[in-house]
């Protein structure tokens, strides 16, 4: 491993094993309550947006290609299961989605499709760093910095707006 490449920059690294985090953690949560899931991602999500703003910015090689390893069924699998502990509180409200420019209402958002969204796009990337491949892991960096700033990003962003909502404004988690 040379330490001066893109790929092994201290940034990436610390990059790297948030998302993988993240990832175990939306994998491993079936089961668990809504507070615990709760507290864990209202501290996971602010450290990856962190971490994904610190990512450089990367020219796509030519000659490497990436690919999805999260499947369909895997997707839903991550949605269904956060779905099921949000409950009635997976729904929220959102003006900040590319729909909003047709519509004088917010849009209907879910914590859970946002999530597994984000977590597909970091799966992907995560994997690619697992097989080593030094050419697709630089494309996979410069893919998920740009998928960042356009896409997921924002959602995560959205998505923790959302979260803090449910983690502080329901009446089971105040204390008196």
């Amino acid at each position: 491993m040379e330490e001066n490449k893109p790929i092994y920059h201290h940034d990436v690294l610390e990059f790297v094993t948030v998302a993988v985090q993240y990832c175990a953690f939306l994998e491993s949560i079936e089961g668990k309550d809504r507070e615990e899931v709760l507290d864990i991602l209202s501290k996971l999500l602010p450290l990856l947006y962190l971490k994904g703003t610190l990512l450089p910015r990367y020219e796509l090689l030519e000659d490497a290609t990436t690919e999805d390893h999260v499947t369909e069924e895997n997707y839903d699998i991550i949605r269904n299961n956060i779905a099921v502990i949000m409950g009635d509180k997976d729904d929220y409200l959102d003006v900040f989605v590319e729909d909003m420019k047709y519509s004088e209402a917010p849009i209907l958002m879910t914590i859970s499709e946002n999530l597994a969204d984000i977590y597909q796009e970091l799966k992907n990337f995560a994997y690619v760093y697992k097989l080593g491949n030094e050419d697709a892991m630089m494309n996979a960096l410069s893919i998920c910095k740009m998928n960042f700033e356009s896409e997921w990003g924002m959602k995560l962003a959205n998505v923790l707006r959302a979260i803090h909502e449910v983690k502080y404004n329901e009446d089971d988690f105040r204390e008196i």
